[in-house]
């Protein structure tokens, strides 16, 4: 009886644990009070210090999500069923998130840094008026190397040299779909929005020829992979670039001359918010010039933050290659939307290019 008696307490005991745990989950994930919000962004991608920063100085917990594409993020966003208070899309997905009624209005009343940021880096084609969204990071699609394991007349000023057979086993590729069936059409020297099945068939043929070359289609593990010399070449971000550089001077990196694309990521507001008021004291918070300096330096994107560029050290704004001039940004190209079907296409094309490695 005794040993009844203790199982039945032993069970008791347990679902009353779970009981607790439970609504204690519960009560984090829909905490989105006065004092909790609940951010979704990319991976490696804030200085974490600054999220403590930010809750000693306003009270507010932050609760940190990652995601590794917009398309993860936005079908998330779309089911509703995480409370996020403020993520970071690129700006082809926040047209989409605008046509599908997932953004809240910013009020810039509550955003007195966005005074901080580069007019030319706001009222974009993709959010006139910055009515739904706030700069966070820019930069490019290139090419990061190291001279050293490739041969000597490879520069990567054309995105042709990819191709070329001494690079045989020695390429990494971003994962992403945009970024490589981008390029392919940049290759043949076409737009990386283009809309044309002949385009599409004729850069997905393109970059099949590139197989042999391909040593990996990765993620986030192309940084520690380059740094380590595990491959002479990879097409990546600028900003990912940076990061490899830092880690190894003997890599180098260009964004080549037939073009490539210039991206924005930024804050919104979803849909799905709870805590509204929180999510704009946090955006305010890293449009500070001061907290805007410390994130570039730690993340190694480049700063739409015009007040912050000014106490970033000259060799980080001067570099070209990270800061391009206006005048070879004008030869870049922002991603469009391509709407359902088209992207449903570059999703097959990109496919049937991983196919053939």
């Amino acid at each position: 009886m005794r040993s009844l008696i203790q199982a039945a307490l032993a069970v008791i005991i347990a679902c009353a644990l779970l009981f607790y745990a439970s609504s204690a989950l519960d009560d984090t994930r829909g905490a989105s009070g006065a004092d909790v919000i609940t951010i979704y962004n990319w991976g490696e991608y804030i200085d974490p210090d600054l999220l403590k920063r930010f809750t000693e100085e306003t009270g507010i917990k932050v609760i940190y999500e990652t995601f590794d594409s917009n398309e993860a993020m936005l079908v998330k966003v779309q089911q509703g069923g995480s409370n996020y208070d403020v993520v970071v899309p690129s700006e082809y997905t926040i047209e989409i998130m605008k046509e599908q009624n997932l953004l809240i209005p910013l009020d810039h009343s509550k955003l007195p840094n966005l005074a901080n940021i580069d007019p030319y880096f706001l009222d974009l084609s993709f959010d006139p008026g910055n009515r739904y969204s706030v700069p966070y990071f820019w930069g490019t699609v290139g090419i990061v190397f190291n001279p050293n394991m490739i041969e000597e007349h490879l520069t990567f000023e054309s995105w042709q040299d990819l191709w070329d057979p001494s690079l045989r086993d020695k390429v990494f590729l971003v994962d992403g779909v945009r970024e490589v069936i981008g390029m392919g059409l940049n290759s043949i020297g076409e737009s990386l929005n283009a809309k044309d099945e002949e385009l599409l068939r004729k850069a997905t043929e393109r970059l099949k020829q590139l197989a042999p070359n391909v040593k990996g289609v990765i993620g986030d593990e192309i940084t520690p992979l380059m740094v380590n010399n595990e491959a002479a070449v990879a097409l990546t971000f600028s900003g990912q670039a940076a990061d490899m550089m830092w880690e190894n001077e003997e890599l180098d990196y260009r964004v080549p001359k037939e073009g490539s694309n210039l991206w924005f990521d930024n804050f919104v507001i979803p849909i799905t918010a709870k805590n509204i008021d929180g999510a704009h004291k946090f955006i305010n918070f890293m449009l500070d010039a001061e907290v805007a300096a410390q994130n570039t330096e730690f993340v190694g994107y480049s700063t739409p933050n015009k007040a912050a560029l000014e106490l970033l050290d000259e060799e980080i704004v001067n570099d070209e290659r990270f800061y391009p001039p206006e005048e070879v940004r004008e030869h870049l190209e922002v991603y469009e939307n391509l709407g359902k079907e088209w992207l449903g296409k570059y999703f097959e094309a990109f496919l049937e290019f991983k196919m053939s490695l």
